[in-house]
């Protein structure tokens, strides 16, 4: 077919764009209540100030225009927006999601939105987020960092946006932080293993740079000095990320060692790798928890309902985001605010992927 014959060309049909309808703005608010501008402004900012009858009015004007807050102009008058961030690790896990929950309670009843963005625990991406952010004015950023020391973050406080560390402990005094004690919480997962008898343990967890892995293996290693063993008798198996499908390649590394070498018991750094390994051991034939006993950290929903139900170290994850939404708003508003470091407990919950029936 010759694209030189006009009947081989696709008809077309080219409509004119009808015009951009136009927002009706503050001024056509105030003609059509009959109030001045400021009285509308007022409303918009500080409507405690405005009678009720006069609120009432200038509220139906808006309806019957179909006004819509300039919210990016209040934002340049202002220096700030009416939004708090939340730079989260991985979006994929269902912790930080439930974390992500709680700062949305507390930003709500604040009056706030809340921006989500992941990392993917990947730094560059985390910068750009940062940098993003930073340049939209938001009222503060809550991160789930993948280096809680690095300078980037203790830079943005001087510049004007309040930074809340959240699921990670900070030493210094630079800013407020929120997190679980997760040595402890190593220490509560392996020494329930001790108790059942275990002598051979796998600790499956990485990459090495996030701290929450490192403070849940030397959690591990503590709970075996505490019992007079070696830390090496701890069999480390690192991933590369905390997913289910890195689970499920340290589940085949797993089952393939020697009958005599392979643990007999294992603790993840999350439930992700976890059900990952649980689900790779049991296709290969392993009986969990009569071959392989497993322990999981989180306690995300899929823990329970997992084929075998997962022993799992659980977090307070909603409260960890409302608590660190609470600090943050008071440092973006209070201007006696002090940093705080809060440190919650976990707690050990058992179920059949280490006790069997129970």
């Amino acid at each position: 077919m010759s694209v030189d014959d006009p009947e081989a060309l696709p008809e077309r049909t080219r409509r004119r764009r009808a015009p951009k309808p136009h927002a009706a703005g503050v001024k056509a608010v105030a003609a059509a209540a009959g109030v001045s501008l400021g009285t509308v402004s007022n409303v918009l900012n500080r409507p405690e100030v405005v009678s009720p009858m006069t609120r009432a009015k200038v509220e139906a004007a808006m309806a019957s225009l179909g006004f819509v807050r300039n919210e990016s102009a209040r934002q340049l008058r202002a220096g700030s927006s009416r939004i708090l961030a939340y730079l989260m690790l991985d979006a994929g896990n269902p912790f930080f999601t439930d974390v992500a929950k709680g700062v949305e309670e507390a930003a709500q009843a604040a009056g706030l939105s809340v921006f989500l963005c992941t990392s993917s625990e990947d730094a560059d991406r985390e910068a750009a987020y940062l940098d993003l952010l930073e340049q939209q004015r938001v009222q503060g950023i809550l991160i789930t960092p993948i280096d809680q020391n690095s300078s980037r973050l203790l830079k943005l406080p001087s510049r004007g946006t309040p930074v809340v560390v959240v699921d990670r402990t900070l030493d210094g005094a630079t800013h407020c932080s929120v997190a679980v004690n997760d040595v402890l919480g190593g220490e509560l997962a392996i020494s329930h293993l001790l108790e059942l008898g275990h002598e051979r343990i796998a600790y499956v967890g990485g990459p090495n740079t996030i701290g929450q892995v490192i403070d849940r293996r030397d959690g591990a290693r503590r709970a075996l000095r505490t019992a007079g063993k070696p830390i090496t008798d701890l069999i480390e198996l690192t991933t590369g990320a905390l997913t289910v499908a890195e689970g499920r390649g340290a589940g085949q590394r797993l089952a393939g060692l020697p009958a005599d070498r392979r643990p007999t018991a294992a603790f993840c750094a999350n439930d992700l790798l976890a059900l990952g390994l649980l689900q790779q051991c049991v296709s290969l034939g392993l009986r969990v928890p009569e071959d392989l006993a497993i322990v999981g950290y989180d306690d995300i929903e899929f823990a329970e309902a997992a084929a075998v139900p997962l022993t799992s170290v659980r977090q307070p994850r909603q409260l960890l985001g409302r608590t660190a939404a609470e600090l943050l708003l008071d440092e973006s508003s209070n201007p006696d605010h002090e940093h705080q470091r809060v440190t919650f407990t976990p707690e050990l919950v058992v179920r059949t992927s280490t006790r069997g029936t129970l």
